[in-house]
């Protein structure tokens, strides 16, 4: 999953792609299977965006990359933006809350047969790191994802259409999050396929020793490549030709190809 971020403030790349339309297909072309493209920045401290200026940001990009035939996830919490990006041509609906955010939520994505991504977060992006207190962050991720799907399941969701995610650096220290990455096992007793998006997050700053989150490609991808180990579903990462390549080789050390390489060498 590549990321796209149609905003001017995301922590990493904001700003970077002032052609949105452009950038997507270089994800494409550089391995991506799905696009995940958000109009409002989570990181730490941001403000909310409203929605209509959310879907001003990203309903042309969507609708332009959907008519190349690219499978793509919108990244929000609002309701209303979860319906206009799915009649745009999104397929996925990406929710950094869990479906918490807005209340109506869980109608909208009931009325739809789309697949549905729940991330473990706590608070809002304005109060989640001030809630970073866990006693084992493993298990009370766990059990707090596992409360998401069932108010999904209830809400007219059905499990087969739910991905979860840990939300690393949400509501989590570094050191949490690292936990998190190690004990990523643990969410397989949910019985639902794991999307990991450790990409040039603060942890692998912290432990890759690399203050610039433009320069974590090689930490996010040794974080990529354990949680493949682990069997994750998705990888979410910005920089889709690098992480693309990894997986190739580890699959092919793991002996996933078949085939035989063209190149002797």
């Amino acid at each position: 999953m590549g990321i796209l971020n149609v905003t001017p403030d995301s922590f990493s790349d904001g700003g970077k792609h002032p052609d949105h339309i452009t950038a997507g297909l270089t994800l494409l072309a550089d391995g991506a299977d799905i696009l995940d493209i958000g109009g409002e920045s989570t990181r730490p401290g941001a403000a909310p965006v409203d929605p209509a200026e959310e879907q001003r940001r990203i309903l042309p990009v969507i609708r332009a990359l959907a008519g190349q035939g690219a499978r793509l996830s919108v990244d929000t919490r609002n309701a209303a933006t979860m319906h206009a990006a799915l009649q745009a041509g999104a397929a996925i609906v990406n929710d950094v809350s869990a479906l918490r955010h807005d209340p109506a939520a869980l109608d909208v994505l009931a009325a739809s047969d789309c697949p549905v991504i729940l991330m473990h977060m706590r608070g809002t992006p304005q109060t989640m790191q001030s809630l970073a207190v866990y006693g084992d962050v493993v298990s009370e991720v766990v059990e707090e994802l596992a409360a998401s799907v069932a108010r999904a399941e209830a809400g007219g969701i059905a499990r087969s259409r739910i991905t979860i995610d840990p939300g690393f650096g949400f509501a989590k220290t570094a050191a949490q999050s690292l936990a998190l990455l190690r004990g990523i096992d643990a969410l397989h007793s949910l019985g639902q396929p794991i999307l990991v998006g450790a990409s040039r997050k603060g942890f692998v700053g912290t432990y890759g020793a690399e203050p610039d989150a433009k320069k974590r490609a090689p930490g996010s991808i040794a974080a990529a490549l354990y949680a493949a180990g682990k069997g994750v579903a998705v990888i979410r990462t910005h920089d889709v030709a690098e992480t693309a390549q990894a997986l190739r080789m580890w699959q092919a050390v793991h002996g996933y190809v078949i085939q035989d390489a063209s190149d002797p060498a």
